[in-house]
């Protein structure tokens, strides 16, 4: 009887949902469809240079001392810092960036190397009616599409197992599955699909046996993260920014606004972390991409502003690959475990 509730319980959950995201994806892609052709043109207008080779980073740090005024300065070599140079830089703003520590040396290089649209948001999506947490997966399974287009030699798919220990969780879990599946539409990687308790085995034997009826694969992104990060940089240096890392921002610049009279950051001093010498670099426009040390910016402007960052971390294990996916006991959740 529990197994038939179920079931009945995943069909009409699953019929309305699949008319509701088929009628939202033929929406988007037609509003993306658009959104392409203005890129195009938009394109077809701008011509921005880009260097056959990378200078050094002392003609950076040169680069840095030398121009009178930036357009932009960013803060922070991370993914974000990185994304916001490239992004500015292509747009023919005279761009720079300053990293205290080396690019990628922290968050954006302790990820968990996923590139995911996240399946639990699209349970949210659909259980809740919430039209934001659809967008956000159908977003993120987009730009998962992009990265595995653009940069083939740091990123691939990644079949993902789900074991499955209850009969009812079977079909319930098949159904949201495949409307991941279906929201990712052409740029879905693999269509999921159902394994039996042998084949589960099979391929994981270090599973808990016990109980256990079957397993899901579905298909999401991996990528090097770090990396990736990198090549985001170099991206900008060729396209004309002044990017140097062990470049650590003393304190910001101010200059008086003429029409209001009041205090405005102009830029930054800047400290060459392996020489020691400071220089300032002005700029039109800062953008904190400091991550955790976002707050610790912010005081550089005004001592007194309340912290807005709330710091939080997460546990990589990593162990030999036959382990792959194990069930937590203390939360019932699965964990997952990168391959060594």
């Amino acid at each position: 009887m529990a197994f038939r509730k179920a079931l009945k319980h995943t069909a009409m959950v699953g019929g309305g949902a699949v008319a509701t995201v088929f009628g939202l994806s033929q929406l988007i892609e037609y509003r993306k469809t658009q959104a392409r052709l203005a890129h195009v043109a938009a394109e077809a207008e701008l011509r921005v240079p880009f260097a056959d080779e990378f200078p050094s980073r002392q003609a950076q740090l040169a680069a840095l001392q030398n121009t009178e005024e930036f357009d932009v300065l960013v803060v922070g070599g991370g993914a974000t810092g990185a994304g916001c140079a490239l992004d500015a830089v292509t747009r023919n703003l005279k761009t720079a960036l300053v990293e205290r520590s080396d690019f990628s040396s922290g968050t954006s290089s302790r990820s968990t190397k996923l590139l995911h649209g996240g399946v639990r948001y699209l349970q949210k999506a659909i259980m809740q009616l919430d039209y934001e947490q659809y967008m956000m997966v159908k977003e993120a399974l987009h730009e998962r599409a992009n990265l595995l287009e653009i940069a083939p030699h740091l990123s691939a798919p990644l079949p993902i197992m789900l074991p499955v220990y209850k009969w009812w969780q079977l079909p319930y879990y098949w159904a949201g599955i495949k409307m991941y599946d279906l929201v990712a539409g052409a740029q879905c990687l693999k269509s999921s699909y159902v394994l039996s308790k042998a084949k589960a085995l099979e391929h994981f034997p270090m599973l808990k046996k016990d109980k256990l009826v079957g397993a899901i694969v579905y298909y999401d992104g991996q990528h090097n993260d770090a990396r990736m990060n990198l090549a985001i940089a170099l991206s900008a240096v060729r396209y004309g920014a002044a990017v140097a890392n062990y470049t650590e921002v003393m304190h910001l610049l101010k200059t008086k606004d003429p029409q209001s009279g009041q205090e405005k950051v102009c830029g930054a001093r800047c400290r060459d972390v392996i020489t020691g010498h400071e220089f300032d670099v002005k700029a039109k426009c800062v953008i904190n991409a400091t991550g955790p040390f976002t707050d610790s910016l912010r005081k550089m402007d005004n001592q007194e502003t309340k912290n807005i960052c709330q710091p939080s971390a997460g546990v990589h294990i990593v162990i030999p690959g036959y382990y792959r996916y194990l069930r937590n006991p203390l939360k019932g959740r699965f964990v997952g475990i990168s391959k060594a």
